[in-house]
């Protein structure tokens, strides 16, 4: 049976501008029977790093939160921190960067939470007895919450050729511990170059796994490392550095399991709202942002996670190409390939479907 995906261009009128048309598609995926009286609910989206302008705009938050509010829903916007060291890597920053960034309780009218705490140890684990994790880590208040609603930005990326719901949930709702298992399947190692043996890491390391060398440098038994990356985090000199090994297939597979973990009890509880809108050739973690490859095409909103995603990369595949920029000249119809040539994105859609999060089969509605 096929997944309905919702659609509407960025166009509007006297009677319906973009924002009315993106509430009355919520409704259409059922938001005033997912959100009850009192329930919390989690807005999960990208703030953006410091310096990139290619996130989704305050502007759009604010009405999903308006309608929750609506509803009886004490709405909250959310992120987990980061795993590599940058401006959104532990709550202060991360706070900060979204308040710099427009996400500021006068500009979406709801407070920034940031799900996996301070450092980003504050996790749920949940058993899902999947091909590459016993147990994942999830970001505690994302798991709290009642209701979630995916904003995701539909942009490229260099590991999993796009990033939409899919990454939005799996990766981005993930504890630094899980994050790390996505990316690396051997401990960080630690820059001998770097390290001034200050002893940082090994007086904060829970698993007691780091200790100093004959030259009083700082180095990690891979045995006994728990891989919580807080070491990464909390170095004064960035000297503990993640191993970024994992195959992409296998990644995208264990960041499809990431999702399965969210989802496991949730699955009826959540709305994916996908902005096909300032389509970056690579991901909004980036202190910048490269011109769009296509014009804007729309907004999409399903109850569906697989669905949504194969929609939008069928309609970005569709789509004319934007002179000017980087795959100006490629000749290739699927504007993945033409940014990351050996990158399978399809791989995480057959997967999520495996694991019975949804289908590829859509009929796309537009509104």
């Amino acid at each position: 049976m096929s997944a309905k995906v919702y659609f509407t261009k960025i166009t509007g009128s006297y009677k319906a501008n973009i924002f009315k048309r993106i509430i009355n598609l919520c409704y259409k995926v059922g938001i005033n029977e997912k959100i009850k009286e009192k329930n919390f609910v989690a807005i999960k989206l990208h703030f953006g790093e410091m310096g990139n302008a290619a996130f989704i705009r305050p502007v759009f938050v604010r009405e999903i939160v308006k309608e929750v509010k609506s509803l009886g829903g004490k709405p909250f916007i959310t992120d987990a921190n980061t795993l590599y060291v940058g401006s959104r890597s532990d709550a202060v920053t991360h706070i900060e960067t979204a308040l710099r960034n427009g996400f500021s309780y006068a500009t979406v009218d709801a407070p920034v939470i940031i799900a996996d705490g301070l450092i980003g140890t504050n996790e749920k684990e949940i058993e899902i007895n999947k091909k590459h994790f016993e147990k994942v880590y999830i970001a505690s208040e994302i798991m709290e919450a009642d209701v979630i609603i995916s904003m995701a930005h539909f942009k490229l990326h260099e590991l999993s050729g796009f990033g939409g719901a899919i990454k939005n949930m799996g990766m981005g709702a993930a504890s630094r511990k899980g994050k790390l298992a996505q990316h690396s399947n051997i401990a960080p190692k630690v820059s001998q170059k770097k390290c001034v043996g200050c002893g940082t890491c090994m007086k904060k390391c829970p698993g007691k796994a780091i200790d100093f060398n004959e030259n009083k440098k700082a180095v990690i038994d891979k045995e006994k490392c728990i891989g919580c990356g807080e070491c990464i985090l909390l170095c004064p000199k960035e000297a503990i550095q993640i191993q970024w090994n994992e195959q992409i297939p296998i990644f995208m597979e264990k960041m499809v399991e990431y999702t399965y973990g969210i989802l496991k009890d949730k699955k009826e509880k959540v709305i994916y709202i996908n902005f096909l809108t300032n389509i970056s050739p690579a991901c909004d973690c980036y202190p910048y942002n490269e011109m769009p490859i296509s014009p804007d095409i729309g907004i999409l909103v399903s109850d569906d996670i697989v669905a949504i995603d194969r929609a939008s990369a069928d309609l970005l595949n569709n789509a004319p190409v934007n002179i000017g920029s980087k795959i100006e000249n490629c000749d290739v119809k699927d504007k993945m390939k033409c940014v990351y040539p050996k990158i399978d994105w399809e791989i995480q859609l057959k997967y999520a479907e495996e694991l019975g999060l949804g289908t590829q089969d859509y009929e796309l509605i537009e509104e």
